[in-house]
């Protein structure tokens, strides 16, 4: 499987390790009978007890020295598998990092999540106990058969039946409870959908009273969690009972048979015959005992093997944004933004979310997007990043088709403020000076100059810690509005080509987002600069607006030349200004 080119070098060379163990281990449980057998016909026939506590030491360091090779065993397998799956783990992530939006909504953020934890510890568990009972079972199954087979014929018959019934138990089991394992990872990825949404909107749910209403989601989702997980733990637990009455059969009937078998033997033979008896018992208990450690793989096995098949969904998923060649543009078009008749739709979707979109942006400008919700304007946007790609026309950056460019080339010409902003765990630096731009990271006196651009130098610098403010995971302990200035800040000293503001000032009273607007206009004078936004007052003073109605371009001037030419401007203006405002305007 695809899983397992995540094994290294030196994984092969510890689980070849882990066989000679184990064979080692085996050979040494192997000879306790032969041991208690020259004890009991000792004891039997002329009772010499320095025989009886030479063979009885004998035994007493087999014991031990099997124990001993079963922790080193143990060492080994647990190393196997804990970096197996630490790989395992890092590759998937480095897969997901790859994945536009198109993939991460195939599978969905909480079956990701998922995936890259619950899903690899199951690989990992089974493989750690695999190494050990899967190689050992069979080895001391096989090993303990050859030394039994020839002892009699009846007890052999004996085991034989036993195991086949067992074999053929394990087999129904497994026939039945496979289907329920795939279906139960895929209702874990349901309970975490409802969690994680439960607790990202806390606040509504609070909010709207419907801690009932997201209780009652949350237990249909677990309910069924707990009815699949009792149906297959149900199934599975009756292989160990079974197991252990198998075992008690065979033991029972080989001193049934025993019993028989004395009294058709002669005196002086039936010690040979009882620790014949007691050889064979213990061989044959090594046997059973050999298929009860395959029944706690068995059990573990099929949903490891699920597991597998949706790590595997992930790691063979190709992303549809695959990387360019191109690291640079045309030096004399620097900064320029051109969209050639623009086509795009949604992956699977039918309808035309953007549809023969034309227009360019030249070094310096100010490009602003504005429309009703749904029109498109996020969309558009997210081209130029290739969150997704355009499915007709072209996206050019400096003359260099976006699909051209490296990613990370790409990437080093923008500024992105998404409309959401996020912030991630650590201090006010470290989000301002996030990421980097060909491979240096912002200096502590860029990190300033934007938080000033962004006039958040007010409450950073009423901080005791300043710029080493811790910030929490995902910002919770800022307001909305300082967090999108430093959403912004970290756009500025990154100090890009190209800045994309996705509704990036709807936190800001009016007149910050003024003042914000002045200082960042001088700032990026020398760079393009794409904005959406629901305000008029914040695109107002654009270069260029555009004015996009269900995904069509309807309009495109500045302020003034729209107001005069384009209704759907015109009632987006009325519906923010005054008639006397627009009149003066």
């Amino acid at each position: 499987m695809n899983i397992f080119k995540y094994l290294s070098k030196w994984d092969y060379v510890a689980i070849l390790i882990v066989v000679g163990l184990l064979v080692l281990q085996v050979w040494l449980d192997l000879l306790l009978p032969e041991y208690l057998n020259i004890i009991i016909e000792d004891v039997s026939t002329v009772g010499d007890l320095n025989n009886i506590l030479v063979n009885g030491g004998y035994m007493l360091a087999c014991a031990l020295g099997s124990g001993l090779l079963a922790i080193l065993t143990g060492f080994f397998a647990a190393q196997v598998a804990a970096g197996f799956a630490m790989r395992l783990r890092a590759g998937v992530f480095d897969k997901v990092q790859g994945f536009s939006m198109a993939e991460i909504n195939k599978f969905s953020t909480p079956s990701l999540i998922t995936r890259s934890t619950n899903d690899i510890t199951q690989i990992q568990m089974t493989l750690a106990m695999g190494l050990h009972v899967v190689i050992r079972a069979p080895i001391m199954a096989i090993w303990a058969i050859t030394k039994i087979v020839n002892i009699n014929m009846e007890w052999s018959l004996a085991t034989a039946i036993a195991v086949v019934a067992m074999v053929l138990m394990f087999v129904t089991v497994i026939l039945i409870t496979y289907p329920k394992f795939k279906r139960l990872q895929k209702q874990t990825d349901d309970v975490n959908l409802v969690t994680r949404e439960n607790l990202r909107g806390i606040r509504v749910v609070r909010a709207y009273n419907a801690e009932e209403y997201q209780q009652n989601k949350f237990d249909k989702a677990n309910g069924t969690l707990t009815k699949t997980n009792l149906f297959v733990n149900r199934t599975m637990s009756i292989m160990l009972p079974f197991v252990n009455v198998i075992m008690s059969g065979v033991v029972l009937a080989i001193y049934i048979l025993a019993a028989y078998i004395f009294n058709d033997t002669a005196l002086a033979l039936r010690p040979t015959v009882l620790g014949n008896m007691m050889e064979f018992s213990s061989y044959a208990i090594q046997v059973v005992i050999s298929f009860m450690m395959l029944v706690i793989i068995f059990i573990m096995l099929p949903r490891a093997i699920a597991s597998i098949r949706r790590i595997n969904e992930v790691l063979r998923t190709k992303s549809t944004i695959l990387d360019g060649t191109q690291t640079e543009g045309e030096p004399n078009r620097k900064g320029e933004i051109v969209f050639n008749n623009v086509t795009f739709k949604y992956p699977d979707a039918e309808e035309r979310v953007l549809e023969h979109i034309s227009f360019t942006a030249n070094k310096g400008d100010t490009v602003a997007f504005i429309g009703s919700t749904g029109s498109g304007k996020s969309t558009l946007i997210n081209l130029v990043p290739r969150f997704y790609d355009v499915t007709e026309g072209s996206v050019k950056i400096d003359g260099v088709d976006v699909r051209d460019y490296t990613l990370e080339a790409l990437h080093d010409k923008i500024g992105y403020v998404p409309q959401r902003a996020v912030l991630f765990s650590g201090t006010v630096e470290s989000n301002v000076a996030y990421g980097d731009k060909a491979g240096k990271t912002p200096t502590l006196d860029a990190v300033k100059t934007a938080v000033r651009v962004a006039q958040a130098s007010d409450f950073v610098e009423s901080k005791p810690e300043k710029y080493s403010y811790p910030i929490e995971q995902g910002g919770a302990n800022v307001s909305g509005g300082q967090k999108q200035r430093l959403a912004i800040a970290r756009a500025i000293a990154r100090d890009p080509e190209i800045y994309i503001f996705d509704d990036s000032f709807s936190a800001l009273d009016y007149k910050t987002d003024r003042v914000l607007r002045t200082e960042l206009r001088k700032h990026t004078k020398d760079a393009t600069v794409l904005i959406v936004a629901q305000r008029i007052g914040t695109i107002k003073d654009a270069d260029k607006i555009i004015v996009l109605d269900e995904g069509k371009m309807v309009g495109m001037g500045t302020h003034e030349e729209l107001l005069k030419s384009c209704p759907v401007y015109q009632e987006i203006a009325l519906s923010q200004l005054s008639k006397e405002e627009l009149e003066n305007e």
